[in-house]
């Protein structure tokens, strides 16, 4: 069974940098492609970055090419994504999602396994 946990969120100040984590508790991570995706106040839950389980290819938002970065440690059963130069609106609820075989990585209804969400907020 695929119980994903996020941590490492927290209040930070525009410019800094902040590393979420995503582990997953009852199965291993190898074999799923990884991503992660957000939710601010008031908006829908957007796609932010994911890894395949093949080649480990890594696919961004936009918004966030050149300051996110997403990696994967199957040996540690763990999925990161480092964040730098952050913004204010970065500010969301990031949800860590596991699926076998995604085709479409931005869709969210193409994800199967979801975390709880860690908070991280992004002072002007």
């Amino acid at each position: 069974q695929v119980q994903l946990v996020e941590s490492g969120g927290g209040l930070v100040q525009a410019g800094d940098s902040l590393m979420l984590s995503c582990t997953n508790s009852g199965h291993t991570l190898s074999g799923y492609d990884m991503g992660w995706f957000r939710e601010a106040p008031g908006k829908e839950r957007e796609f932010v970055a994911s890894i395949k389980t093949i080649g480990n290819t890594r696919d961004y938002a936009d918004s966030v090419k050149g300051r996110f970065t997403i990696s994967r440690d199957n040996a540690k059963n763990t999925l990161y994504l480092q964040m730098n130069n952050l913004k204010p609106e970065d500010t969301a609820v990031y949800y860590c999602t596991a699926d076998h075989w995604v085709k479409n990585v931005q869709v969210m209804s193409k994800w199967q396994y979801w975390g709880q969400g860690a908070q991280v907020t992004v002072s002007s």
